[in-house]
């Protein structure tokens, strides 16, 4: 059993290998770790502008393209006012930016 099946149908938050910070419901996976995210967005979060959302809709991560997977505290993440968060971008895996 996967790590990941306690995830199905919840608020994820995936974090990829090249430091993009994707957040949408779990709505599959397999044994790649290749996941299905439905109401995915991005958020883009630079030093100098407000947080960017992009809106991706229903999106396919290949596995061998995520870094992270989280649950989501929708509660926590509601309470941040992410339009005024500022911040370097993350590096990727192999530590360029």
């Amino acid at each position: 059993m996967s790590a990941l099946s306690g995830y199905i149908n919840k608020p994820v938050t995936v974090i990829t290998t090249d430091g993009r910070l994707i957040l949408g419901i779990l709505q599959g996976y397999d044994q790649a770790t290749n996941v299905i995210l439905s109401n995915t967005r991005e958020r883009v979060i630079t030093p100098d502008e407000p947080t960017e959302v992009v809106d991706l809709g229903l999106y396919m991560l290949r596995g061998d393209c995520i870094a992270c997977v989280g649950e989501t505290d929708l509660e926590l993440d509601g309470s941040i006012q992410w339009g005024e968060v500022r911040g370097e971008e993350l590096g990727d895996t192999r530590g360029n930016r």
